[in-house]
């Protein structure tokens, strides 16, 4: 069953049963409520008769039967039942029809709507009276409710015709709820369909356009934003991102395609060198051997690279690291690499105490350092700041410095100012964008301040 039939069947039972057991109650109440005041009229009547028999207990049969008429209602009869349930005397009623009635006799007052055998209602009211020859007899007094029927008749069909009228705009007012609801989720799933099998990262239109009165021009009506209008938002966003990611990712293979193809085409060259003249010619061996050597390192230097950007969306696991403690081993670890370079560091004091995942956090310093040192002659200087919510590395060095274009670019994967120049450094173009995306994982920031000849600084920022 689909999602529109549920909600038109759901919506038109549940308003069934509502307006059912509501007019059930209406029903109830107002036959309860009139048949109680039919009763209670009769009741008066009787209590006059019962009064009047009493008082005039010695009158002959033809008189009592004359007292007995005087208090006859319109619609109605009355008998004096003794104890056998026989009359005591002549039944008075305008209708022989109302002789079927039951005949009961009690020793105490009752009150009851009965029905006769064609169902017709009836007021009746039997109560006990002690008759000439001390003898207790019934009387019973009863009246057809002839306007209580054609009453009740009438609000039985005005309550079946509330029902329908009440009925039938639930359901056509489901039937629009139902469309309204799902015309933008069936939007969505057509969008979505379209994008899996034409893979064009359609959005969704959530703004609807109507032309005004001179059908010249449109507007853009604003929509209400209700869950329907999130959802719609929602999707877009979704779309975006999909969409930003799979470029990425394709931008990525591609580049790391382009990457790999340089060094395995060298090996390969050189390889088929050796091949060819290798036995004739033996120095080409070292200088091919060489070669092959340092694009084999090159290229595990890139594929370790790419794996750790992998491997990075995995480790989340935090503990309490000291930044400084840590800056100060990379620095050690490069020093004793680079013995004729020289790593001034200055250092606020304070606690450099942070939490984080100590493998990843290393990677930065050894990134902003090694990039320091390769595109720079000079000293390098790190400087660390602190203040009660957060601390702030700097990696300044002296080299050629970065144009403000190219600033925004160059944390991107792949991405290096002067290609040449860095292919002859070894550089892969993934080493920023490495140090980024760690930063990010823990809540920081990495920014670089630049001026061509006049060196960068690489401004590393994290929350205590």
């Amino acid at each position: 069953m689909t999602l529109r039939k549920k909600i038109i069947l759901f919506s038109s039972v549940f308003m069934f049963l509502v307006i059912a057991i509501s007019h059930t109650a209406i029903y109830f109440l107002f036959y309860r409520a009139a048949s109680n005041g039919e009763i209670d009229q009769l009741h008066v009547q009787a209590d006059a008769l019962v009064e009047a028999v009493a008082e005039n207990n010695s009158l002959s049969e033809e008189e009592m039967g004359d007292l007995l008429k005087a208090y006859l209602p319109a619609n109605g009869i009355i008998r004096m039942i003794n104890e056998s349930e026989n009359d005591v005397m002549p039944v008075q009623t305008k209708s022989q029809r109302y002789t079927d009635l039951r005949v009961n006799y009690t020793t105490s007052e009752t009150s009851d709507i009965v029905q006769d055998k064609a169902g017709n209602n009836f007021a009746m009211i039997e109560k006990p009276i002690i008759w000439e020859n001390g003898d207790i007899v019934t009387v019973q007094i009863a009246n057809e409710l002839v306007y209580f029927d054609e009453t009740i008749g009438s609000l039985t069909y005005v309550l079946l015709f509330s029902s329908a009228v009440l009925l039938i705009p639930t359901v056509i007012a489901s039937i629009v709820l139902s469309r309204f609801l799902l015309t933008p989720i069936q939007k969505l799933k057509d969008t979505m369909r379209r994008n899996i099998h034409n893979k064009n990262w359609q959005k969704i239109d959530i703004e609807s356009r109507f032309k005004d009165e001179n059908w010249e021009k449109s507007d853009v009506k604003k929509r209400s934003k209700d869950e329907i209008y999130e959802m719609e938002t929602t999707f877009n966003e979704m779309i975006d991102s999909l969409k930003e990611n799979f470029e990425k990712q394709e931008a990525f293979v591609s580049n790391a395609s382009h990457e790999l193809k340089t060094p395995i085409q060298i090996i390969k060259s050189y390889a088929q060198l050796i091949e060819r003249q290798g036995k004739k010619r033996p120095e080409l061996l070292d200088e091919s051997v060489s070669a092959i050597d340092s694009e084999a390192d090159r290229m595990q230097k890139l594929v370790g690279q790419m794996l750790l950007l992998a491997k990075h969306k995995n480790e989340s696991q935090q503990q309490e690291v000291n930044i400084r403690e840590i800056i100060e081993q990379v620095i050690q670890t490069f020093q004793k690499a680079y013995p004729d370079r020289k790593i001034h560091f200055d250092a606020e004091a304070g606690n450099y105490t942070t939490f984080g995942n100590i493998d990843q956090i290393k990677q930065i310093p050894y990134i902003l350092i090694e990039n320091a040192l390769k595109y720079s002659e000079e000293a390098i200087l790190i400087k660390m700041r602190i203040d009660t919510e957060k601390i702030q590395i700097q990696f300044k060095d002296d080299g050629e410095g970065i144009a403000p274009e190219e600033q925004e670019k160059i944390f991107d994967r792949f991405y290096r100012v002067d290609r040449a120049r860095n292919r002859e450094t070894g550089g892969t173009g993934l080493g920023l964008a490495i140090a980024k995306e760690i930063i990010e994982i823990h809540g920081g920031e990495i920014t670089v301040e630049s001026e061509v000849g006049q060196g960068s600084t690489f401004i590393w920022t994290l929350v205590k």
